[in-house]
């Protein structure tokens, strides 16, 4: 069976260090540029420190240039992969085609090249492209079932990627351009406004209101992990958690709750994790979970009440008056802690001042005067009892190592055969033998600041030298960090095989493309696609675009499929954009629209 990935984001050093700590065998993170999280960005250096400290446990690490670049832009791209290559950077993460030739023209060093979902990578024939002109990996559209998965791991060989946690895009990655033309903030150049969690109301020809002031464009959180033997064996091999932008209690609690999932499979990583809290996803940042889009359904996956954290379900009120409520729960609640519901179908909540146990229940005393009715569902967003845990976690990862005591030498090894030796030279012998080794143990298994769990210390002579303990620690320190040069230099990155031209699935296409320089159109041609537009973001002429494809379907949510009736989604402004229905594909069009 074939090594699997647990693939976390890092918002940056911190969360990078943490995935890693928590169970992660890869980590994608931004760089200081062109990456689709523009406010997730992080500097040579410290990515440099990140890989150093990652692949000690084999762990990868690639880098996010997944964006669309101008023709200036993309001559500084080159200058930044060719550091990201001289730090080995184990992949970059790309959506422009500019990038890939730049790597057909030999402009680039062999450095992996991964194909972004906002590569829209929904079809055997894309997969198949990609495949053709030399790529290793795709990460595959949020929204594929999990048949579709099966047909292109079985017509290619080409490696999976595919998310199972965190935010869903309402539309289809890379395809989504209603930010840009709301706001002029593209989401394909790393600006996203998230036009999708704003409110919309729902209006038919007639001009009637058939959803009023909700978020109607807002889905709920992708939670697959009920599923990932099903994805193993549908031939996903990389398992990506969402969340550039998510903080580090977010990282912590996700990736060791995969860990935990995964850790009976064959995995690309290596070590020991040694957690001490018990990872819970409901209890970090959700905006309630589905699964719908793996088996080709679209009943639960939208929220339209709210687009924030709803949390964990706490339990229902069972009585309650201005000053306090009762919850039925099992939970434990606490003081400062964040509680939410829905009220007047809109989300509210209130901070915990006090508690009481009561025989039928916790009795909560709210920060504000609430109006809430017997029965009311309560959920939970901010858990802070639970937050300091992860906050004080300790949990880390260790290689195991064993240390060999000789007469004359110190010998440290892992369980991969690579060794460190130090000669003890000029050193009288010990006087007192058990009092020496005493001290050599108390000083070699101090390793708690460094990569490295003492598994076992054997002594092969009972003679020993006197050595200080200031100078046996000093000796540990030294021997541990010539082993992390020896893990790191046999350390070999894999090299891009050189990019070749294939056929593109289509012969011509237009802004959707997402061709945004010369080079990019370049490539398109070269592979038989004619390219009839540029990218959204150049174009003036910004009439009845299609803004968003989505299979999420305001139509089947409302009225049901067979209806026909002419549909308008309206923004808070007044401004109203016609909605199409391809039922054949089942999927909604959100059109821009015409003066």
């Amino acid at each position: 069976m074939q090594k699997l990935e647990l693939l976390s984001p890092a918002q940056n050093y911190s969360c990078a260090i943490s995935a890693i700590n928590c169970g992660a065998d890869a980590i994608y993170i931004g760089a200081n540029n062109f990456g689709a999280r523009k406010n997730a960005y992080n500097s040579i250096e410290d990515i440099e420190k990140i890989i150093k400290y990652a692949h000690l446990f084999n762990v990868k690490v690639y880098v996010t240039i997944n964006t669309i670049l101008d023709d200036n832009e993309l001559k500084e791209c080159e200058k930044l992969i060719q550091k990201l290559y001289e730090i080995q950077t184990d992949a970059i993460i790309i959506q422009d085609f500019g990038i890939l030739n730049l790597s057909l023209e030999n402009k680039l060093p062999p450095i992996v090249l991964h194909m972004s979902t906002q590569c829209d990578n929904r079809t055997i024939e894309k997969a198949k492209f990609f495949e053709d002109i030399g790529i290793k990996r795709i990460i595959l559209a949020r929204e594929l079932p999990i048949e579709t998965i099966e047909k292109i791991r079985k017509n290619t060989s080409i490696e999976l990627e595919h998310f199972i946690h965190g935010a869903l895009c309402v539309s289809y990655s890379g395809q989504c351009y209603m930010s840009c033309f709301i706001g002029n903030r593209s989401a394909n150049r790393g600006e996203c406004a998230q036009a999708c969690r704003k409110k919309y109301s729902l209006i038919n020809s007639k001009g009637e209101y058939l959803a009023k002031n909700s978020y109607l464009l807002s889905l709920k959180d992708n939670n697959l992990s009920n599923h990932l033997d099903k994805l193993i064996k549908a031939g996903v091999i990389s398992f990506k958690i969402e969340g550039r932008l998510k903080d580090e209690n977010y990282v912590k609690n996700t990736v060791l709750y995969y860990h935990n999932l995964l850790k009976n499979y064959p995995r690309k990583s290596k070590g020991r994790i040694i957690q001490d809290f018990t990872p819970n996803p409901e209890k970090t940042f959700n905006r309630g979970f589905c699964e719908d889009y793996l088996f080709n359904k679209k009943d639960n996956i939208y929220n339209f009440i709210t687009p924030k954290s709803i949390g964990e379900y706490i339990g229902e009120v069972i009585s309650c008056n201005d000053k306090c409520f009762v919850i039925k729960t099992k939970k434990e609640i606490n003081s400062q802690d964040g509680l939410c519901f829905i009220l007047n179908n809109e989300l509210n909540g209130c901070l915990v001042n006090n508690i009481e146990k009561t025989k039928d229940g916790i009795k909560v005393y709210p920060n504000k005067k609430l109006q809430l009715k017997k029965g009311e569902k309560i959920y939970r967003n901010i858990d802070t009892k639970f937050n300091k845990t992860l906050e004080n976690s300790k949990t880390v990862r260790k290689l195991d190592i064993e240390f060999i005591v000789e007469k004359n030498k110190l010998i440290v090894q892992d369980f991969e055969n690579n060794k460190i030796e130090y000669t003890f030279k000029d050193f009288e012998m010990a006087q007192n033998n058990e009092k020496m080794k005493e001290n050599f143990l108390k000083s070699i298994s101090k390793t708690q600041d460094t990569p490295y769990f003492v598994e076992k210390i054997e002594f092969k002579t009972k003679d020993l030298p006197f050595i200080p303990i200031s100078k046996l620690n000093e000796i540990r320190r030294e021997i541990l960090e010539a082993l992390n040069e020896k893990i790191l230099s046999k350390y070999k990155t894999k090299k891009q095989k050189p990019i070749d031209i294939a056929q593109f699935p289509t012969r011509q296409g237009d802004y959707r493309l997402n061709v945004h320089n010369k080079k990019a159109k370049e490539f398109y041609e070269l592979c038989g696609c004619e390219v009839i537009e540029n990218s959204f973001e150049s174009t003036k002429n910004r009439e009845n675009k299609e803004l968003m494809r989505t299979k999420h379907c305001l139509k089947r949510a409302f009225l049901g499929c067979d209806k026909n009736d002419a549909l308008f989604l309206q923004d808070e402004k007044g401004v109203q954009y016609p909605l199409c229905f391809d039922c054949k594909n089942c999927e909604m069009v959100i059109l821009s629209p015409s003066k």
